[in-house]
């Protein structure tokens, strides 16, 4: 599979397609606010018609996973979802077909510092992709 990643303030998938405000950004902060993770998934022909599980996890600057507080106690920040590609009709055999994806977020109360999405399919880890962003630190008085 092939992926696109883009980082944005708000992105939704409407009739099969990525509606993104105030995306291609990589550096935030430093107050929490709402983002998004954009994601073109291009799944060959010969992966269509079967679901797939992906795993989407924000890591440290150090590779280790985030941990979050929140209402159920401290957890880490991981998504995860299932998808599935049909072939529609018309389409010539062999043509790998796209999967778009919004994934939101609300505020996360990050320090500063450096952070990386990773996303993995299928638990693949040869196959495995990356966004990067930095959180600033409150400016200098």
């Amino acid at each position: 599979m092939k992926v696109n990643m883009l980082l944005a303030d708000f992105a939704q998938v409407v009739q099969g397609k990525l509606y993104v405000m105030g995306g291609g950004w990589s550096v935030t902060g430093p107050q929490p606010q709402p983002s998004a993770v954009a994601l073109k998934i291009e799944v060959p022909w010969t992966q269509t018609n079967r679901r797939h599980e992906f795993k989407m996890e924000l890591l440290d600057a150090d590779g280790r996973g985030v941990i979050l507080p929140g209402p159920e106690g401290e957890k880490p920040v991981v998504m995860t979802g299932q998808f599935e590609v049909g072939r529609p009709p018309g389409v010539p055999q062999g043509t790998p077909l796209d999967m778009p994806l919004a994934l939101t977020l609300g505020p996360l109360p990050l320090m500063a510092g450096r952070y990386v999405w990773k996303l993995s399919i299928n638990n693949a880890t040869k196959e495995e992709w990356e966004a990067a962003f930095t959180v600033r630190g409150p400016a200098p008085a």
